[in-house]
C-alpha cells in the first residue's frame, strides 16, 4: 500500500478556500463522488450547498484528502494542522514558493508536512475519474471511467489542455506536481499505476528529480504491462557550460534526457497530441508493438504520403511476401499494383467479404497495420458508404491477431464517438497520420534492460585540465591504446628523447583545441629545424597513426540529473559541423555502444559503403566501455574527451584527449 492511497483514492475530502472549495464540491459532484465533502470555513456555515464546519478540528474525523485553496502563509500552518492530526494528504494549491524566489518558505512547508504527503505546492490537484474524487478547482473535460490512462505533469496548464482531449483516450486520473516539494515524480507516477485500472501513464516533465528512482519505475511499469510515455520539456542540458571541449555543444538539446529515457524504455514524444495518440496504442495494446508495419489505402496519393511522412521517423514498409501477394492478387486482379504500402483501388470498396479478406491478408504478414480511412463529415455528407471497410478493420485484426490501426489522414475526419466504439471492439483508431505516425514509432520503443540504473549524480565543483601528455598517460593506464609518445620543454629536449620512427605528430601543450591555435604539425618526416609555438607550455611528440578509417568522437561528461553521459560521432576538425552524434547515459555496455553508432547519419562510411574498408567498430566500442569504467571509478574525472580515435581495419587509436578532473 502506498503511503498516496488515500490522497488518490479519497472516501472523505476536506476543502479549504472558500471560492476554491465551491469550484472542488461542484466538480466532485458532476463526478458523482459518493464519500464525503467537508468545507472548512471560519465563518461560513454553508459552502456550495453542503455544510462547512469552523474549523479542521471539528471535522467528524481526519480527512482523506484535503484541497487547500488559502494563500501560502496560512497553507504552512493547515499542513502542519493535518499532519498532526493524521489526514492522508493534501494539495497545496497557493503559488509563490520556490518558483517565486521563496526557497525558504517552501522549507517551512516541507517541514510542517513531515511525513504526510502533499503535492504541489503551487499546483492544480488531481482528478480521479474512476471514483468521482476531485481535488481540482476548475472545469476539466473528464468523464467517469472504469479504467484508462493516468496524466501526470509538473505543469499545471499542459495537464488541462491534454484533459479536453476530443481523440477518444479515456483518461483514469489527471495528476499535477507542482513544485514537487514533498512528493517527486517517480512516487507520484508509481501510486497511480499501482491501480489496477490504469492501463498507461503520459507525462510531461520538467525535470527529473531523481533519476535512479525514475528508472526504477520505468521497469516496473514494463514488469506490470504498462506503458509509460513521456514529453521531455527544458531541452537546454542543464550541465551545458561553456567548457572547453566539442562534448559541451555536440551533446546539449536534451541529448541525455533523450538518451535516458530511450535506455528505460520509457517512450519519448514531442507534442501532446503525440502522447495522447501514442497513449491510445498503449491502453488497447500494451507497452510495445513490433516494427514490421504494412499501409493500406485506396488512394496511391495516400501510399505516396504515407511512406514520405514515415521515413523522417524511422518506419519502413517490408515488401509484400510472395504469399500475401498471390492471395491479394486472387481478390485484386492484375490491376492494383501488389507492394507495401498498398493502393488497394476502389474495386472492392463496399463489398464487405472481399475487402475483409484483403485486409486480413496483408495484415497477416506483418506485426501491425495502418489503414487510411477519412470518414465524410456527418453533418454535410452520409458516411454509412464507410461502414463496410471499418467492419473489415476490426475483422482483419480479429481474424489474424495482429494489430490493425484505423489512421484519419486529418484527426476532424473521424469523429470522437467512432473512435470510442471501435476501441471498444480492441480497435486502437489514430487521428491525424503523420500524429499517428509519430506514436506508433514511440510504441515500438524497446523495453529498458533490467536492473540498469545511472550512475549517481555529483554536485558541480571547480576542475583543472591535464595536459594532453598526463591525459594520455591515464588514458594508457586504463587499457586505451594511444601512440608511441615524448614530451619536454622544448622541441629539441623533445626531438632528443623519441625513439620511434618518423612521420611525426608534433603538438604544442597548453591549448585546449590545438588545430585552431596552429599547434599540430602533421606527418613530419623530422623534427630538426621545427620553430617553437607561441604560447605553447611544453611539447609533444607521437607516432604518427596511418591507416584511419574512420575519425571518431568520444566524449564522456558528468551530468547534474542523469550521472554522466557517453557521447558518439563522426569527429576530427569537422566534428561541430557535421553534428552527427549519439548520446548514452553510463553505464553503458559494448552491445549498446555498437548499437548506438548505428543511428549515425554516416553510419555507412565507416560500415563498407560502396566498398570502402569496415571501420573496426568493435575495438572502438571496446575504448568506449573502458572510458565509461574509468569514468565511474574515478569521481574526480569531470570530463573526458578523445578527438579523434582512429578507427582502423583493425583496431583503433585514441591521438587526442582533452581531459577535466578535480
Amino acid at each position: 500500500m502506498s503511503r498516496l492511497d488515500r490522497l488518490l483514492r479519497p472516501k472523505t475530502i476536506a476543502v479549504l478556500g472558500a471560492g476554491w472549495a465551491r469550484n472542488v464540491i461542484e466538480q466532485c459532484q458532476k463526478m458523482g463522488f459518493k464519500g464525503q465533502v467537508w468545507p472548512v470555513h471560519p465563518t461560513r456555515s454553508e459552502i456550495g450547498g453542503l455544510k462547512a464546519y469552523p474549523s479542521l478540528a471539528d471535522l467528524p474525523s481526519a480527512p482523506d484528502a484535503t484541497f487547500i485553496g488559502v494563500n501560502r502563509f496560512a497553507t504552512i500552518d493547515v499542513v502542519a494542522e493535518l499532519n498532526a492530526m493524521g489526514a492522508g494528504g493534501a494539495i497545496c494549491f497557493a503559488s509563490g514558493w520556490t518558483e517565486a524566489g521563496e526557497p525558504g518558505l517552501q522549507d517551512k512547508l516541507v517541514a510542517a508536512a513531515a511525513d504526510m504527503p502533499i503535492l504541489g505546492p503551487n499546483c492544480y490537484g488531481v482528478i480521479n475519474n474512476l471514483d468521482g474524487a476531485l481535488l481540482w478547482p476548475d472545469q476539466h473535460g473528464g468523464i467517469p471511467v472504469d479504467k484508462g490512462v493516468a496524466l501526470v505533469s509538473q505543469s499545471s496548464n499542459i495537464v488541462i489542455n491534454m484533459g479536453m482531449q476530443q481523440r477518444g483516450l479515456p483518461v483514469a486520473y489527471v495528476a499535477c506536481l507542482g513544485n514537487a516539494a514533498v512528493v517527486g515524480l517517480a512516487e507520484l507516477t508509481g501510486a497511480l499505476l499501482d491501480d489496477p485500472r490504469v492501463t498507461a501513464v503520459g507525462l510531461y516533465i520538467e525535470g527529473i528529480d531523481d533519476a535512479p528512482a525514475f528508472a526504477a519505475l520505468a521497469e516496473k511499469a514494463r514488469a506490470m504491462g504498462k506503458g509509460v510515455v513521456a514529453i521531455k520539456s527544458g531541452k537546454t542540458e542543464l550541465s551545458r557550460t561553456a567548457a572547453a571541449s566539442h562534448t559541451a555543444s555536440l551533446a546539449g538539446g536534451g541529448a541525455a534526457s533523450s538518451a535516458f529515457l530511450r535506455q528505460i524504455g520509457v517512450a519519448e514524444v514531442n507534442t501532446p497530441s503525440e502522447l495522447i495518440e501514442t497513449l491510445k496504442i498503449f491502453h488497447v495494446h500494451g507497452p510495445q508493438i513490433g516494427t514490421r508495419i504494412c499501409s493500406l489505402s485506396c488512394s496511391g496519393g495516400e501510399a505516396g504520403l504515407v511512406a514520405d511522412l514515415a521515413a523522417p521517423y524511422g518506419i519502413d514498409f517490408p515488401p509484400v511476401p510472395q504469399p500475401t501477394h498471390d492471395r491479394l492478387f486472387a481478390v485484386l486482379g492484375e490491376i492494383p499494383t501488389i507492394s507495401n504500402p498498398l493502393d488497394y483501388h476502389t474495386f472492392i470498396w463496399g463489398d464487405g467479404p472481399k475487402t475483409t479478406e484483403v485486409f486480413s491478408a496483408m495484415l497477416d504478414a506483418y506485426d501491425a497495420g495502418i489503414y487510411i480511412i477519412d470518414s465524410p463529415r456527418p453533418d454535410r455528407c452520409d458516411p454509412s458508404g464507410y461502414d463496410p471497410a471499418f467492419a473489415a478493420i476490426t475483422a482483419a485484426q480479429k481474424a489474424t491477431g495482429k494489430i490493425a490501426f484505423p489512421v484519419a489522414s486529418m484527426m476532424e475526419n473521424f469523429g470522437e464517438t467512432r473512435v470510442q466504439a471501435m476501441m471498444e471492439d480492441g480497435v486502437c483508431a489514430l487521428l491525424g497520420l503523420e500524429t499517428a505516425l509519430a506514436a506508433i514509432k514511440a510504441a515500438q520503443t524497446p523495453a529498458g534492460v533490467p536492473g540498469w540504473r545511472p550512475a549517481p549524480a555529483l554536485p558541480p565543483r571547480e576542475t583543472r585540465m591535464l595536459t594532453e601528455a598526463e591525459g594520455k598517460a591515464l588514458l594508457a593506464k586504463a587499457g586505451v591504446p594511444v601512440p608511441g609518445a615524448e614530451t619536454g620543454a622544448t622541441i629539441a629536449e623533445v626531438a632528443a628523447k623519441v625513439r620511434f620512427s618518423a612521420p611525426y605528430v608534433l603538438k604544442g601543450l597548453g591549448f585546449a583545441h590545438k588545430t585552431e591555435a596552429g599547434a599540430v604539425r602533421l606527418g613530419l618526416s623530422t623534427l630538426e629545424g621545427q620553430a617553437e609555438m607561441p604560447g605553447a607550455t611544453g611539447y609533444l611528440v607521437e607516432e604518427m597513426i596511418t591507416g584511419a578509417v574512420g575519425e571518431i568522437l568520444l566524449g564522456l561528461r558528468r551530468d547534474p540529473v542523469y550521472g554522466a553521459t557517453l557521447t558518439l560521432g563522426m569527429g576530427g576538425v569537422t566534428a561541430e559541423v557535421l553534428a552527427d552524434t549519439v548520446t548514452l547515459v553510463l553505464p553503458a555496455t559494448k552491445a549498446q555502444v555498437l548499437e548506438a553508432a548505428k543511428r549515425l547519419r554516416l553510419w555507412p562510411l565507416l560500415d563498407g559503403y560502396r566498398g570502402r574498408p569496415k571501420a573496426d567498430m568493435a575495438a572502438l566500442a571496446e575504448i568506449a566501455v573502458k572510458l565509461g569504467e574509468l569514468m565511474l571509478a574515478d569521481e574526480s574525472l569531470e570530463e573526458i574527451e578523445i578527438n579523434p580515435v582512429l578507427v582502423r581495419e583493425k583496431g583503433a587509436v585514441a591521438v587526442d584527449a582533452l581531459i577535466r578532473r578535480v
